[in-house]
C-alpha cells in the first residue's frame, strides 16, 4: 500500500485492536460496475448523502461528470479529489454549489487511489482501492484497460464508512480547511440522525449491484470484445463480487442484531459439522455451509430482535421468510435460494411458505431450520434465563418438537453435536474472507437433486 494513503491509514488503524479489513483484488471492469451500482442507488435513496470520491487520474472524472451532475442533485454534498490535469473547473458539474473540488498534488498518495464513499442516515456504501504496482504485476503488466487490477475492498458497514470519510476529511484539511470543517459538521449531523431513521432496503441495493455486475459480465462476453489475457479471471472476478454482495449483506444483517451478531457464522459452522455426521457429499456440504451464512437473508428484520425471551425467539422462527427471493437474481445461488425459501417448513406439513412435509422439504432446508432455531434458543437462554445449561435446555426444546417441526433423524445428529460441545468441542466461527467468496460457488452442483437419508 502507498505510504500515507487513505487505504494504508485505515489498514493501520484496524491492525491493532480492531477487526482486520477484508482485502481482495478487483479488475477495473468489476470496479466500474460496482461503483456505478452503488452511486446510482443514491437516486432512489431516502436521504441525501455525502459523497467523497478520489479519482486515480483527473481524466476519469470527465468521463463521469455528467452522471455526477445528476448524483449531486440528490446529494447533500459531493467532494471530488484528484490531480488538476483534466480541466475540472470548466465542466458545469463543478459549478454546482454542493460540489467541491480538491485538487491533489501529483505526489499525494491519494492521487493514486480509487475511492468512493457514500454516507447518509439511511444508506452507506464504500469502495477503497489502489492499482497494483509494477512490482505487483511483475511480468504480467496489463496490455489493455480490462487487464488492470486494483487491491482493496468494499463494504456497506456504516461505522467503517464513517471512519473512512473522517480520514478523508482529515486529508482534505491539508488543502481546504473550511471544506473539511463543513464536511465534519455534516458527518456529525448525519451520525446523530441515523439513530432515528430507518435504513434503505439493503436487498434493493444488493440486487442493483448484482444487476450491474451481470451487465458488465455480458459486455465482456460480447463477440465484438477482443479476447484478452486474463479473460477468464475477469469473468470469475465479476461473479465473485456478486457472491460478495450477498455475504456483505448477510454480515450487515447480523451486525444489526446486537444480542446475536454471530448467528450466521455459528449456524454455518454447526451445519458444516452436521454435514460430516450425515456423511454428505462435498458439494452439498459446501452448499449447506453457504446456506448457513446466508440464512438470515430469508428471515424477518433482525433490528427488532435486540431483546427477546426464548419464547419470543420461537415466535420469530415461525414467521415468513420473504427475502430469500433476492438470491434468485444470481443463477449460481438458485439452489441456495430454494433452500432458504423453505427453511421455515415443518416436518408435519404445518410450516410455511408451501406447507411441504417430510422428505418433500429439501434436506438442507430441514437442517438450517433446526440449527437456526437451536442457535437462537441457545443464545436467548444464555442472555435472558438463569438456566445453567443453555445447551441442554435449547436441545430439549427442539426435541419436544420432534416429528412436528423437525425431522427426528436430524435431532439425533444435533444431540451428538451438543454432546461434543458439552465436552469442549468448539466450532470455527470467524467470518469467512469475503473477498475470496468464489470458493463457495460450485456451479456444477447447482442443479443436483437434494439428498435425503434414512
Amino acid at each position: 500500500m502507498l505510504e500515507g494513503s487513505i487505504l494504508q491509514r485505515l489498514d493501520q488503524a484496524h491492525r491493532h485492536g480492531k477487526r482486520p479489513l477484508n482485502f481482495g483484488v478487483y479488475y477495473k471492469n468489476t470496479l466500474v460496475a460496482l461503483c456505478h451500482a452503488l452511486e446510482d442507488f443514491i437516486l432512489d435513496a431516502n436521504s441525501a448523502p455525502l459523497m467523497v470520491t478520489a479519482f486515480q487520474r483527473g481524466k476519469w472524472y470527465l468521463e463521469e461528470a455528467d452522471r455526477y451532475r445528476d448524483l449531486a442533485d440528490k446529494s447533500e454534498h459531493v467532494v471530488l479529489m484528484a490531480t488538476p490535469d483534466a480541466g475540472f473547473d470548466s465542466h458545469p458539474t463543478s459549478k454546482k454549489e454542493n460540489v467541491a473540488l480538491v485538487q491533489l498534488k501529483p505526489e499525494d498518495p491519494v492521487a493514486e487511489e480509487w475511492h468512493l464513499m457514500i454516507l447518509s442516515p439511511t444508506y452507506t456504501a464504500m469502495v477503497l482501492c489502489q492499482e497494483l504496482s509494477d512490482a505487483d504485476y511483475g511480468d504480467n503488466k496489463p496490455t489493455t484497460d480490462l487487464e488492470r487490477k486494483f487491491y482493496g475492498f468494499w463494504t456497506f458497514e456504516p461505522e467503517l464508512v464513517r471512519e473512512t470519510v473522517e480520514l478523508a476529511i482529515n486529508h482534505m484539511a491539508n488543502y481546504d480547511p473550511k471544506l473539511a470543517e463543513l464536511m465534519a459538521g455534516k458527518v456529525a449531523k448525519m451520525t446523530a440522525e441515523s439513530a432515528t431513521r430507518q435504513r434503505d432496503d439493503l436487498g434493493a441495493v444488493v440486487s442493483q449491484v448484482i444487476k450491474y455486475l451481470q451487465n458488465s459480465h455480458e459486455t465482456i462476453n460480447q463477440p465484438e470484445v477482443d479476447y484478452f489475457r486474463g479473460f477468464n479471471d475477469l469473468s470469475e472476478n465479476i461473479v465473485s463480487n456478486e457472491m460478495q454482495a450477498f455475504l456483505r449483506m448477510a454480515q450487515l444483517v447480523d451486525a444489526t442484531d446486537v444480542s446475536n451478531p454471530m448467528a450466521a457464522s455459528e449456524v454455518a459452522s454447526m451445519a458444516e459439522a452436521m454435514s460430516q455426521l450425515l456423511d454428505l457429499p462435498a458439494w452439498q456440504a459446501k452448499r449447506l455451509y453457504l446456506s448457513g451464512l446466508l440464512h438470515r437473508l430469508g428471515l424477518p428484520d433482525v433490528t427488532r430482535r435486540n431483546r427477546r425471551s426464548p419464547v419470543q425467539a420461537e415466535t420469530l422462527a415461525n414467521q415468513a421468510a420473504p427475502k430469500a427471493s433476492v438470491l434468485r437474481v444470481m443463477p449460481q445461488l438458485e439452489a441456495v435460494s430454494k433452500i432458504l425459501t423453505h427453511q421455515r417448513e415443518a416436518w408435519d406439513g404445518s410450516g410455511i411458505p408451501a406447507g411441504l412435509s417430510y422428505d418433500e422439504i429439501p434436506l438442507e432446508s430441514r437442517i438450517i431450520c433446526l440449527l437456526a432455531d437451536f442457535q437462537q434458543k441457545m443464545k436467548a437462554y444464555k442472555q435472558y434465563s438463569s438456566d445453567k445449561n443453555p445447551l441442554t435446555k435449547a436441545l430439549t426444546d427442539c426435541q419436544a418438537l420432534s416429528g412436528k417441526r423437525y425431522d427426528p433423524k436430524l435431532l439425533d445428529a444435533l444431540s451428538l453435536l451438543v454432546m461434543g460441545m458439552q465436552q469442549g468441542m468448539t466450532f470455527q466461527t470467524d467470518r469467512p474472507k469475503i473477498a475470496a467468496g468464489m470458493w463457495l460457488i460450485d456451479s456444477g452442483s447447482a442443479n443436483k437433486n437434494q439428498t435425503s437419508f434414512s
